[in-house]
């Protein structure tokens, strides 16, 4: 695919990260898929090379948000019907979740809920996702299927299939060898890369999980797992093994800076003290915890301790506004204090931290020599934005209808609010009868 000429970006407001000065009246020149040059919109102008100018000062340009956890086929749930309401979280799983959405995805499914999923995020200003897909009956091929429909998005992505041993130890491996196979596939791959991951210490035994971190070692991938997303996991552990799961995870010789972990609710002083040590890294679900009852994660302790935190959606409400929002404001009620989670960390969280919970320092930032993945979003606010309330503004404000352009590794994916690399309108209608076939 050719890479498109060199193209200048006139801001109103340039935001590069979430630790860097906010620059009114500055703006990016993009070329080679990079961030070629920042700086004032009269400099930028005045350039021999600026290529195409795009006239965006009424708008912000940021980076583009990652999303750190996402579950694509969870689309197919939304607004599905439950006769009986699950009583916890294990019913929620035994009852509901495998054999009601998991266990009966097929090929076909993966490549619906894949492209609807994209087309949301897309709205959203997601540039960058990690999914984890878990699909028993759809193995192997399933994280092919993805990355071709990922790929015709132009979104960037890091793609898994959540191996355990609740089906069967075949269906397990089989798992892990869908992973190792993908991240094989994917070297090279600009944008599409493969992630080893396992399910939870209750769907895998430990010479399992064992065995899963040791060929992630040996093909250089991090390892993903939930972990303890309500109180069902450690109580297990306890039971099982006389320890928490981190604990276990340590004892276990698994634990380590090649860690991506999702959820963390459940987490005592002690096993945060243990991720912070061994450099693993977090994604947090402030709204899908809320949905299945699991609790509120302990993010800003996580923070001070130190470990590297990001934000997702978890495939469950994938408008990331409104998961900033989440993040924002609902751990200022669970500490009954307002300056928990100030706006400027979360924005963090959903950029340049976030970039490095998912071990891609280099995105998820504005400056030369980073990847193009970037965003424009409308600043016509009813109050004023300027350099001190504008993430307040964006997070709390702003909603996908005022993401105006979308652009990823140097290629538009949505310019003036239009959708360039999918049809929307046939993706949405595909999505609904391959749901009205599934609910029935």
């Amino acid at each position: 695919m050719p890479v498109p000429g060199p193209v200048t970006i006139l801001g109103g407001f340039l935001i590069t990260s979430s630790r860097a000065e906010v620059h009114p009246s500055w703006g990016v020149r993009v070329a080679g898929g990079k961030i070629a040059a920042i700086g004032p919109n009269e400099e930028l102008l005045a350039a021999p090379d600026r290529g195409e100018v795009i006239d965006a000062r009424d708008a912000i340009i940021s980076p583009g948000f990652i999303n750190g956890h996402m579950h694509m086929y969870g689309i197919l749930s939304h607004g599905i019907s439950v006769k009986n309401a699950p009583a916890g979280f294990y019913s929620f799983l035994e009852d509901f979740w495998w054999p009601q959405v998991e266990n009966r995805l097929d090929h076909n499914l993966v490549a619906t809920t894949t492209a609807w999923a994209c087309v949301e995020m897309i709205a959203s200003g997601i540039t960058t996702f990690c999914d984890i897909l878990e699909a028993p009956a759809a193995i192997p091929g399933a994280l092919e299927v993805e990355a071709g429909i990922v790929r015709r998005a132009g979104l960037r992505a890091i793609l898994s299939f959540e191996a355990c041993e609740r089906i069967s130890q075949e269906n397990g491996e089989l798992g892990l060898k869908e992973n190792a196979g993908f991240i094989r596939a994917c070297q090279g791959d600009p944008l599409v890369k493969g992630l080893m991951s396992v399910h939870t210490t209750f769907t895998c035994s430990p010479e399992f999980l064992i065995r899963a971190s040791e060929l992630a070692r040996e093909l250089g991938s991090d390892l993903h797992m939930h972990l303890s997303e309500s109180p069902y996991e450690p109580q297990y552990c306890r039971q099982t093994y006389g320890k928490r799961p981190v604990e276990v995870y340590r004892d276990l010789n698994i634990l380590g800076a090649h860690i991506l972990a999702s959820q963390g609710v459940d987490l005592a002083a002690g096993e945060i003290e243990l991720l912070a040590a061994s450099g693993a890294r977090l994604v947090h679900m402030p709204l899908s915890n809320c949905e299945v009852g699991g609790g509120i994660a302990p993010v800003p302790q996580l923070l001070a301790a130190g470990v590297p935190l990001g934000l997702g959606t978890d495939g469950y409400i994938n408008n990331f506004f409104e998961v900033m929002r989440g993040a924002f404001l609902i751990h200022k009620a669970n500490m009954k204090s307002p300056q928990v989670m100030p706006a400027r960390t979360v924005f963090g969280l959903a950029t340049d931290m976030g970039a490095r919970a998912l071990g891609e320092p280099e995105l998820g930032r504005l400056e030369p020599d980073c990847p193009a993945d970037l965003i424009t979003i409308k600043a016509d606010t009813p109050t004023p934005i300027n350099a001190e309330n504008i993430f307040d503004q964006i997070i709390l404000f702003r909603n996908p209808g005022d993401v105006v352009d979308v652009m990823v590794n140097g290629k538009f994916l949505q310019r003036e609010g239009r959708l360039l690399t999918l049809e929307a309108a046939k993706v949405k209608a595909e999505t609904r009868d391959a749901a009205l076939a599934f609910w029935r």
